[in-house]
C-alpha cells in the first residue's frame, strides 16, 4: 500500500511540475510573440522579396489566430490583397531590395479583379527598373495571369499550366430537393436575378446565360490582352491555344514554343538564376524576405497634411455578427456595426474625406439599407468616394450608390440591382414522407404565417403578400440608385432587373463614374475635399492575435473552424445548399439583395 501511495504521489508531483514548466513556457512564448510583433525587420543589402503564389488571396487578410501563432502555424496561406500591394510598394521603394521572386502557382483569388489588382501592383513595381522572376511546379490559371507580368517565367520540367478560359458549369439542386420533398419558393424582381436558380431550376435560364457570357468574355479578353502584352504574343494566338488544346496536358516544350514560359528549369537551376541576378557566388546565401517579413518592414509614413480614411467593407452583408459552428466562414459586412463605424468617421474632425472600399456580392437588404443611410449621413459632412474591388453588386451596389463618386477596377463585377426572397418549404418531406401533421389555434389569419410558409402546402396568400413586399423593396432600390446616380427610376429599371455588369460596361450606363484603382479613389477624395497634402489611414483597424484571443469566447474557436472545414469536405457540393437551408430557418434572413454566386478564380 505504501508503494502505491509513493507511486501516486510521484505521479501527482510529476504532473504538477509539468504544468508549471508548461505554464512558464507559455508565458515566455507569449512575451516572445508580443516582442516579435513589435520588432521591425531589417532589410539587408542585395535582398529579394519572395511572394509565394499559393493559398488564397482575398480583399484583406485577417490576423492569425492565437493558436496558430503559438504553434508557429502562420504560413501566410490566406493573403490579403491590401498587404500584398503594400509590401510590393515597400519593395519598390527600398534600395536594398533588388527584385521579386514569384514562386508557386496554385493560388486562388476571391475574384478576377483581385488577381488583376495584384498584377497591376507588380507591373507598377517594374517601373522602378527592378526585376521580377517567376518559377513554379505548376500554374493555376489565375496565378499564371499574375505571374505573366514577370520579366522571366520558368517552369519545372514536369510542370503544367492551366490555361483554359473562364466559366464552367454550375450545380442545380432542384432534382435533389424534389426527391427529398423540399421545394424552394421564390419571390423576386429581376429576370437576371439568378442567385435563386440553383435551388429552383434544373439548368441555366436564358437570362443568366446571357449575362454570364458577356461577363466572362469581357474579363477573359482583358486577361488575354494583359498576358499578350507581357509575353510578346497576340491575344488571338493565346485564345487559339486555349481553343485547340487542353493546355494543362501539353508538353513543357510546347509551352516554350507558345511563349507561355521562357524556359524549363529544375529547382537548383532557379537558385542559380537568382544568384546570377544578384551577382552572388555559388556558395553565397540569398537574402530572402517573405510576405510576413515585409509586413514588418517599417517605412517612414508621411503624416503631413490631412487624413483620408479608407474603410474596408468586404464579404457578405449580414444583419448580425453572431457566429456558430455551421454558419459559414469568411469576413462579413455587419449592418449595425458598419453603420456605427461610419457614424464615428462622420463625427471625427480629423478625417476630411472617406474612401469606402467595397468588395461584396451583397446579402441582407435590411443591413444594406442601414449602411447606405450611414453613407448618406457621412456624405453630408465630408466627401465619400467608393472604390469597388472584386465585386460591388446587388447589396454591394446598394451600399455604394449614395457616394459622391464611384471608381471601379476594370474587371469589377457590379450592378445586379434587384432583390429576392428564397424560402424552403418542407411539407413534402415532413408531411408526405415522414407523416408529420400540424394543427392548432390562432387568433388571426396570419398569426402563424412563418410556419405556413415553411411547412404548409396551402400558403399562396402568404407568398402573394411576400411578393408585394419584394416589389416594394425593388422600387425602393430603384429610387435609391435614381437619387444617388442622378438617373430616372425607369432608366435604372432598364439596366437593373438583377443584371450584373462588368465595370467597363457599367461606366457607359452611369452606374460607375470612372475606371481606376484604390489609389485613384484616394486622389479623387482629396480633390473633392480640396486637400493639397494628405495621408491615408485604414479602417476598421486589424485586431492583433491578442485581441482575437481576448474575444475568442464570442467568436468561436479554432476547433469550430476545423470542424466546419471537415463538414465541407464530407458534404462536398451539398454543404452550401444545406447550410443555406439551415441559416434561413435559423434567423429568417429571407429578403436578400445578392448577385449570382461568388466567382472565384483558380
Amino acid at each position: 500500500m505504501k508503494q502505491f501511495f509513493k507511486m501516486t504521489l510521484a505521479t501527482i508531483c510529476g504532473i504538477a511540475i509539468f504544468l508549471v514548466v508548461s505554464g512558464l513556457f507559455l508565458v515566455i512564448s507569449l512575451v516572445g510573440m508580443i516582442a516579435s510583433d513589435s520588432a521591425s525587420t531589417k532589410v539587408k543589402d542585395n535582398s529579394v522579396f519572395v511572394i509565394k503564389l499559393d493559398g488564397t488571396v482575398n480583399e484583406r487578410a485577417e490576423s492569425g489566430s492565437p493558436l496558430d501563432a503559438f504553434l508557429n502555424m502562420g504560413d501566410m496561406s490566406a493573403m490579403g490583397l491590401d498587404d500584398l500591394k503594400s509590401c510590393i510598394k515597400k519593395a519598390k521603394n527600398n534600395d536594398n531590395i533588388k527584385g521579386i521572386y514569384l514562386e508557386g502557382g496554385v493560388a486562388s483569388f476571391d475574384s478576377p479583379a483581385t488577381a488583376q489588382q495584384l498584377r497591376d501592383a507588380l507591373k507598377d513595381f517594374k517601373k522602378s527598373g527592378k526585376w521580377i522572376v517567376a518559377y513554379a511546379d505548376q500554374y493555376l490559371q489565375g496565378a499564371y495571369y499574375v505571374a505573366s507580368v514577370a520579366d522571366k517565367i520558368y517552369l519545372n520540367a514536369e510542370g503544367a499550366i492551366d490555361f483554359k478560359g473562364l466559366g464552367g458549369k454550375s450545380e442545380y439542386y432542384k432534382g435533389l430537393f424534389d426527391k427529398l420533398g423540399i421545394k424552394y419558393q421564390v419571390a423576386k424582381v429581376g429576370k437576371y436575378k439568378s442567385y435563386v436558380e440553383s435551388n429552383t431550376l434544373t439548368g441555366m435560364s436564358e437570362y443568366d446565360r446571357e449575362q454570364r457570357t458577356v461577363l466572362y468574355n469581357g474579363i477573359w479578353q482583358y486577361w488575354l490582352k494583359d498576358i499578350a502584352e507581357s509575353r510578346k504574343v497576340t491575344p488571338e494566338q493565346l485564345n487559339k491555344l486555349a481553343d485547340e488544346s487542353i493546355v494543362a496536358l501539353l508538353n513543357t516544350d510546347d509551352y516554350v514554343k507558345a511563349k507561355l514560359i521562357d524556359k524549363v528549369l529544375f529547382p537548383e537551376d532557379i537558385k542559380a538564376e537568382i544568384k546570377g541576378r544578384l551577382k552572388l557566388d555559388e556558395d553565397d546565401d540569398v537574402n530572402q524576405l517573405s510576405l510576413a517579413d515585409m509586413l514588418n518592414v517599417k517605412t517612414k509614413n508621411k503624416m503631413d497634411g490631412e487624413k483620408i480614411a479608407i474603410y474596408y467593407a468586404y464579404g457578405n452583408i449580414v444583419d448580425s455578427d453572431a457566429m456558430d459552428l455551421l454558419s459559414g466562414s469568411g469576413h462579413s459586412i455587419v449592418g449595425k456595426s458598419t453603420a456605427e463605424d461610419l457614424r464615428k468617421l462622420a463625427d471625427d474632425d480629423d478625417v476630411k474625406a472617406v474612401v469606402f472600399r467595397v468588395n461584396s456580392g451583397g446579402g441582407s437588404a435590411v443591413a444594406s439599407e442601414q449602411i447606405r443611410h450611414a453613407i448618406k449621413l457621412l456624405k453630408a459632412k465630408k466627401p465619400v468616394v467608393v472604390s469597388m474591388g472584386g465585386a460591388a453588386a446587388s447589396g454591394g451596389y446598394w451600399i455604394s450608390s449614395s457616394a459622391n463618386y464611384i471608381i471601379a477596377e476594370p474587371t469589377t463585377i457590379t450592378g445586379s440591382i434587384g432583390i429576392f426572397g428564397l424560402i424552403p418549404n418542407f411539407s413534402g418531406l415532413v408531411t408526405d414522407k415522414l407523416g408529420v401533421t400540424f394543427d392548432g389555434v390562432t387568433t388571426n389569419k396570419f398569426t402563424d404565417y412563418e410556419t405556413n410558409l415553411i411547412l404548409s402546402k396551402d400558403n399562396a396568400e402568404e407568398m402573394k403578400q411576400l411578393q408585394t413586399y419584394i416589389d416594394r423593396g425593388y422600387q425602393n432600390f430603384l429610387n435609391i440608385v435614381s437619387e444617388g446616380r442622378g438617373l430616372k427610376p425607369a432608366e435604372v429599371d432598364s439596366i437593373g432587373q438583377g443584371r450584373v455588369w462588368l465595370a467597363t460596361d457599367a461606366v457607359k450606363i452611369k452606374l460607375v463614374d470612372k475606371i481606376g484603382s484604390l489609389g485613384d479613389a484616394v486622389k479623387k477624395a482629396a480633390e473633392l475635399a480640396k486637400l493639397d497634402e494628405y495621408y491615408t489611414s485604414a479602417y476598421p483597424t486589424k485586431g492583433s492575435w491578442l485581441d482575437q484571443f481576448m474575444s475568442s469566447e464570442e467568436k468561436g474557436s479554432y476547433l469550430d473552424s476545423k470542424l466546419r472545414q471537415e463538414l465541407q469536405v464530407l458534404l462536398g457540393d451539398l454543404y452550401e445548399p444545406l447550410m443555406e437551408i439551415r441559416q434561413t430557418v435559423k434567423d429568417g434572413s429571407v429578403i436578400q439583395a445578392r448577385m449570382l454566386e461568388d466567382i472565384r478564380v483558380k
